[in-house]
């Protein structure tokens, strides 16, 4: 699905990173969240709260998930799974243009 229709938007950015990732909230009707993000080169840590889906929409990055030392590299058109209050990692070599979608609703 490349448009939602119906959402809220949140105005300001969610900014991490020194500027390096940031992202929008969107909120449907049904009370679903989800966040349309973009990452610049470097490597992140972040802990989730509740489960998410991570679909990356343009770029690549390496990620590693909760429980593993391995990295796996996500393309766009992928995506991963990361449980509720996990921690997972990324790599990222040029962009990643990502819809993160939280599982909580």
């Amino acid at each position: 699905m490349s448009l939602f229709e119906n959402v809220t938007v949140t105005r300001e950015a969610n900014v991490y990173f020194d500027g390096r990732v940031s992202s929008r909230t969107i909120e449907f009707a049904d009370g679903s969240r989800k966040t349309l993000g973009f990452m610049q080169v470097g490597t992140y840590s972040f802990d989730t709260g509740v489960a998410e889906v991570m679909e990356v929409l343009g770029g690549s990055a390496m990620v590693q998930l909760p429980g593993s030392d391995a990295w796996t590299v996500y393309e766009a058109g992928m995506r991963f799974e990361v449980p509720a209050e996990a921690t997972f990692a990324l790599k990222v070599d040029t962009f990643m243009d990502y819809c993160c979608s939280y599982l909580d609703a």
